[in-house]
């Protein structure tokens, strides 16, 4: 394996070394910490449903061997002498982003995850022209810029998935008004990963919360322990005929194809309807429903840095935290695979050197 100049420390790792995605151990190195940088012993790693589709190259821009993992939380072991917001023993963890440009007009908005020359967290090419590897690992170097302080009233387990899931549904809501809206009507299609978080946002910020899936079994779950409003069976005419023009937002968190016709015909005159979730293939989106409705369709992904760490404290707040079922190393492709089939409630944490009381 190449090493790149400064790329001198070893690190235990966890790869997938072709397209079958099968996860071995990797040993590799990361860079020194430089002076903008932030060192971390990593405790936890969400499991991302995009690991799977980097691991197996679905997208066709997998660099081999790839560790995966940007939902990253651990503590400081040590900081560059141009840090001044972090120190030794901090609480912190790592999203989606390992770089950006600094300097483009998204950079200086800290909207970071849109800059033209943004290196993701793993599966990137870092400002060095290293590829960057994620949280399934021991340790992570992070430039200062892309860190955020973790609360001390949150579990480093439970609140990994915030740095993707948890932002990744706070950007649209922030975005659309959604936290200003107390006693507006929220859908939230697929209670899963992305889903869950999203009603505990909404019922944090004072919104009537209705869950949208296909799945009848989930609708116990989603009033008595997440405390949603209301149910609707996606695939039950008559209670999506009940709901017709009753919604202000829709939040939609499903990756695999469908039909936004019938979701559409659930929001109000003026209504959105924000995409968060990456089907492969292109959904249908009929345009009568957007016509006579003048509703509006959109898209958000992840979030800038400023975002993040305004999420996260909000979470700190309101004891926002991700559910979670936690696995050891030794247990990383049994979680894929059942991630792969929708078997997790409702995220897979890694503990790489965790402590959950931490």
């Amino acid at each position: 394996m190449e090493v790149t100049p400064n790329h001198t420390q070893t690190v235990t790792g966890w790869a997938a070394m072709d397209e079958s995605g099968k996860i071995t151990p990797f040993v590799f190195k990361r860079r020194e910490n430089g002076v903008d940088d932030v060192t971390i012993k990593v405790q936890y790693c969400g499991m991302c449903h995009t690991d799977l589709h980097f691991i197996h190259n679905d997208w066709g821009i997998t660099m081999y061997p790839v560790v995966p993992g940007h939902e990253i939380t651990g503590v400081v072991t040590k900081v560059g002498t141009n840090v001044a917001g972090f120190k030794v023993g901090d609480r912190v963890g790592v999203g989606c982003i390992a770089a950006s440009c600094l300097d483009c007009e998204h950079c200086r908005r800290s909207e970071e995850n849109y800059c033209d020359k943004v290196a993701l967290t793993y599966n990137g090419i870092f400002w060095d022209g290293s590829v960057t590897y994620g949280g399934y690992s021991s340790m992570l170097v992070a430039h200062k810029r892309f860190v955020v302080r973790v609360p001390d009233t949150l579990p480093l387990d439970a609140a990994a998935p915030l740095l993707c899931a948890g932002i990744t549904v706070y950007s649209p809501m922030k975005q659309h008004g959604m936290l200003q809206a107390a006693g507006s009507r929220l859908g939230v299609v697929g209670l899963g990963g992305l889903g869950h978080v999203a009603v505990k946002f909404g019922k944090a910020f004072g919104l009537n919360v209705t869950v949208i899936s296909t799945s009848p079994a989930k609708e116990r779950e989603a009033r008595e322990s997440l405390k949603a409003d209301n149910f609707v069976v996606s695939t039950d005419q008559k209670q999506m005929q009940a709901m017709t023009r009753s919604l202000d937002y829709i939040i939609d968190t499903v990756a695999a194809t469908h039909s936004l016709g019938p979701i559409l015909e659930l929001l109000k005159v003026n209504g959105k309807l924000v995409l968060v979730g990456a089907p492969e293939k292109p959904v249908e989106l009929p345009s009568f429903p957007l016509i006579f409705g003048k509703r509006t369709v959109s898209g958000s992904m992840t979030g800038g840095m400023k975002e993040t760490q305004e999420m996260m404290d909000v979470c700190g707040e309101h004891n926002i935290t991700c559910d979670i079922e936690l696995v050891s190393t030794d247990r990383i492709n049994e979680a894929l695979a059942r991630l792969a089939r929708n078997d997790v409630r409702y995220r897979f944490v890694i503990s790489v050197g965790g402590d959950s009381k931490l």
